[in-house]
């Protein structure tokens, strides 16, 4: 039997084989965009493994572990939005010398960025569209979508710790977006006020959907920055297809109890 190896355990050889630039003659930046893309969807990866163990963790009701492991998601997060800095060092006739062989393909093929979305809440069926009924994408998509988000955990969480949760929010419709509830805003301004640890991890919640606004702020500004007003790849408006999704919680009770603190 052969000794596990550096190369060998991290698959080398393949992962290095995976960054093949599409034009006759490669352009210099080509690279640079594949391979930030390319980690992009690694860590999207890890970021869902992470969501999912958060989720076992509400179940189980472990505050502390589940605090740990926000650190993680978050610390993950700030170094997706300190990626653009590196995506920015590519001028806009760089990226142009490139750009057509992209052809129809785009950022909205991340099947897992919309796992990300779905998973903290931020449901939008028309997501579903793009990705054909059987396929890997469109399977874990239907799981996502079909699944509780983040808030919902988080809520059934509290109502375990004996918070009174109204039941038609704990038995909703887990297939639309998170809603708005007077009453659950009631109930967080009470953890506020007479609970810190779990105080704490609301704050990690908003730390989360504060962090992911910034991410498509910082995208928003870096696509404007390299194509202008230009239609973004795969037919979309670009620039403003994008400023379209600014500004929008998915976590809006967290955010609507400031102004009652």
């Amino acid at each position: 039997m052969k000794p596990q190896t550096y190369s060998g355990y991290l698959h080398l050889d393949e992962l290095l084989s995976l960054q093949q630039p599409v034009t006759a003659k490669p352009e210099h930046d080509e690279m640079l965009f594949i391979v930030i893309h390319q980690v992009y969807e690694l860590w999207f990866k890890q970021m869902l493994h992470e969501l999912d163990r958060v989720r076992d963790l509400l179940e189980r009701n472990a505050t502390p572990p589940a605090l740990h492991i926000f650190k993680r998601i978050l610390t993950i997060l700030k170094i997706q939005v300190a990626q653009l800095d590196i995506l920015e060092t590519m001028t806009p006739l760089e990226f142009l010398s490139f750009r057509e062989r992209l052809e129809s393909s785009s950022g909205l093929e991340s099947y897992q960025f919309r796992e990300l979305e779905f998973a903290l809440g931020m449901k939008n069926k028309k997501h579903l569209e793009p990705f054909t009924e059987g396929t890997e994408a469109r399977t874990r998509l239907n799981t996502r979508y079909h699944a509780p988000s983040l808030w919902d955990q988080f809520l059934h969480y509290l109502a375990r710790e004996g918070y009174d949760i109204p039941g038609e929010v704990l038995d909703r419709d887990v297939a639309e977006p998170n809603p708005s509830s007077p009453e659950v805003q009631q109930v967080l301004v009470d953890v506020y006020q007479n609970n810190p640890q779990i105080a704490q991890l609301a704050e990690r919640l908003i730390d989360l959907d504060e962090g992911f606004q910034e991410w498509r702020y910082r995208h928003v500004k870096m696509a404007e920055r390299t194509i202008g007003v230009k239609l973004g790849t795969g037919g979309t408006t670009g620039v403003q297809y994008l400023v379209n999704t600014l500004f929008k919680p998915a976590f809006p009770d967290l955010w609507a109890i400031r102004a009652a603190l």
